[in-house]
């Protein structure tokens, strides 16, 4: 690879294919699959979101490729909707230390993922306010609703213009969240439900999930970390018998057999991958799926005006 003074991040990512190994090879080639996503109107693309991305400064990114047209489907663990709300409302994540009494942050008020740092009062004012937002939603809408439903009628009642439920509502991104309840939410909706009508259905997820999945010319999927979400994009899409394109960027092991860990061709042998269009980067998230995406863009930008 050769560096340059004013290269772009797309120059960048073209001397990391052109290396064409070990993780920047992978890296290279993960930037022309979602290229070829991003620019071919015939791919649904789906992504999948696990760990605490939207409070480790990604909010922003999603938002964007929302708004952008660049993905049809968000497949989401809870936390980062809850993370989301919790800016739509006003609230903030802070930067902290890794070196931390955790006893001490407890006794001030203070919860910590890592060195990302939240004042604990405001997952009760969170409570309150989506019990305001659902309070709004006429009954009718609360009773026997699907989660990707609720999340929709939430997203239109914000206020919030970065953010990414907002934006999905309006452009008509369904956002699935099949692990939703295993949040900071859970309670809480489950509190409300008590004093008011709310039955959350999320069999009715798969209806309009498996509605994508047949009517998708093209499947790709953009997997980041692991968990639930990964496996719900990937379970659903054995309806067509897998994707036909897909990167995945994990920290977690491969030798210990978990879904998180296990690298995307060894998804071909359970139908939810069709091929080898594929690229898995071990790495963290929050730096490698930046890079990617801003050379991506680069390329469907010059794509779109050579």
């Amino acid at each position: 690879m050769r560096l340059r003074p004013g290269m772009s991040v797309g120059d960048l990512a073209e001397e990391m294919r052109r290396a064409g190994v070990i993780g920047a090879g992978r890296v290279g080639q993960a930037v022309e699959i979602v290229a070829e996503m991003f620019s071919d109107p015939d791919y649904t693309t789906f992504i999948t979101l696990s760990g605490p991305l939207v409070p480790a400064g990604m909010r922003l990114i999603f938002t964007d490729l929302i708004r952008g047209g660049y993905v049809d489907v968000v497949v989401t663990n809870g936390a980062n909707i809850v993370h989301d709300l919790v800016e739509a409302m006003g609230g903030s994540h802070m930067v902290g230390m890794v070196e931390a009494d955790d006893a001490k942050l407890w006794r001030e008020g203070i919860n910590r993922a890592y060195d990302i740092y939240m004042e604990s009062h405001v997952f009760s004012d969170l409570e309150e306010y989506v019990g305001g937002i659902l309070d709004d939603i006429p009954e009718e809408r609360r009773v026997s609703v699907s989660i990707h439903r609720l999340l929709r009628e939430i997203g239109l009642r914000l206020e919030d213009e970065d953010s990414i439920l907002f934006n999905a509502a309006r452009h008509g991104v369904p956002i699935f969240s099949p692990g939703f309840l295993d949040s900071m939410l859970g309670i809480p909706l489950w509190m409300y439900s008590k004093r008011s009508r709310l039955r959350i259905d999320p069999i009715k997820d798969f209806d309009l999930f498996a509605e994508k999945v047949y009517d998708a010319k093209k499947a790709g999927a953009i997997i980041l970390g692991g968990g639930t979400p990964k496996h719900h994009a990937l379970y659903m899409n054995t309806l067509r018998e897998g994707l036909d394109a897909a990167i995945q960027i994990s920290s977690a092991r491969v030798d210990d057999g978990s879904l998180s860990g296990a690298p995307l061709r060894e998804a071909i042998s359970w139908g939810k991958v069709k091929g080898d269009k594929t690229s898995t980067i071990f790495g963290d998230v929050t730096i490698v799926f930046p890079l990617i995406v801003a050379a991506a863009l680069e390329r469907v930008k010059e794509s779109s005006t050579g």
